[in-house]
């Protein structure tokens, strides 16, 4: 008699690389979550007896202690892994690395400077890989920027969000995923610096004009990790009329609070009055990163596959 073996039933992993794989519902859901949890940080044991790879091209302060404390606090194991203590760094292909880690985790993290790097990972990969920073986007910010919305105004649909400065990953992201929450992202930077037409904000070059009747004012660093040092000066001086100041935040609306993902230097971006002020919710932004992070892999870890 023949026996016949069960068939396999691939599943596809549901992968956040750019904060669209959700729904506007799920996003709303995972928002409730992220605030139960920050509430209850003990609340969940989601990733009991389980291993979430953490697998970092560049430094990190925020990213890596936010991720490597939620994973514990819901009781897994973050393993943290630096590109040049992987065959990677010897010419191993991406396909072989990301079959591997299926194998052993139930989740990957990767922050990488090349987003062919996560696009590899994700085509290959069994398990969800969430981005942890890439050079077009950074989802997980976005994700703690609206949970911190939330803190502050309750619903947040509707609310306008004012982005100032260079049109990076951070405002890319909170324009993509601001815009399934409900949120009017407008960003302003001048010529060069501006994010593209069609990712979901509305554009401005005078910074003044975007910040009237914003809820939230938002700024980032002008020279990132990764940018030309060549050119820093040319970018300070491009985008010194965009620094977030009490003058700029006093023309936002009543009430209005000023945002920043960090790192920060104080008398460029943002000036030191604003970003340890008390207008500012800029060091909740920085906590909300583990408890937006912990519903997240919850979701991706428990609920985020389907048949593929």
């Amino acid at each position: 008699m023949r026996i016949r073996r069960p068939r396999t039933v691939h599943l596809r992993a549901l992968h956040f690389l750019d904060g669209t794989e959700l729904s506007a519902d799920q996003l709303t859901a995972l928002l409730d979550r992220a605030l139960a949890l920050k509430s209850a940080p003990a609340g969940s044991r989601a990733l009991e007896g389980r291993t979430v790879a953490l697998l970092f091209e560049h430094p990190s302060t925020r990213t890596r202690v936010s991720f490597e404390a939620g994973v514990f606090e819901l009781g897994g194991h973050p393993m943290v892994l630096r590109a040049n203590e992987l065959q990677l760094a010897r010419g191993e292909s991406l396909r072989d690395t990301a079959l591997v880690f299926s194998r052993h985790v139930v989740a990957i993290g990767l922050r990488t400077g090349s987003e062919e790097h996560l696009a590899g990972l994700a085509e290959h990969a069994t398990v969800p890989v969430v981005n942890m920073l890439s050079p077009l986007h950074h989802p997980c910010q976005a994700l703690a920027d609206l949970m911190t919305l939330r803190e502050a105004f309750g619903s947040i649909e509707g609310r306008v969000l004012a982005y100032v400065g260079d049109g990076n990953n951070v405002a890319r992201s909170l324009a993509l995923i601001g815009a399934r929450a409900g949120v009017q992202v407008r960003v302003a930077a001048p010529g060069g610096f501006q994010l593209e037409a069609g990712a979901g904000a509305e554009l401005f070059e005078d910074p003044a004009e975007a910040v009237a009747g914003a809820d939230a004012v938002y700024t980032d660093v002008w020279v990132s990790m990764g940018d030309d040092e060549a050119t820093a000066e040319h970018r300070r001086q491009a985008l010194a009329p965009y620094q977030l100041s009490d003058a700029l935040l006093d023309r936002a609306a009543p009430g209005a609070i000023a945002l920043h993902c960090l790192p920060a230097h104080p008398g460029e971006e943002i000036t030191e009055s604003v970003l340890y002020g008390d207008r500012q919710r800029i060091w909740d932004q920085a906590e909300n990163r583990r408890h937006a992070q912990k519903a997240l892999l919850e979701l991706l870890v428990s609920n985020g596959t389907s048949s593929g």
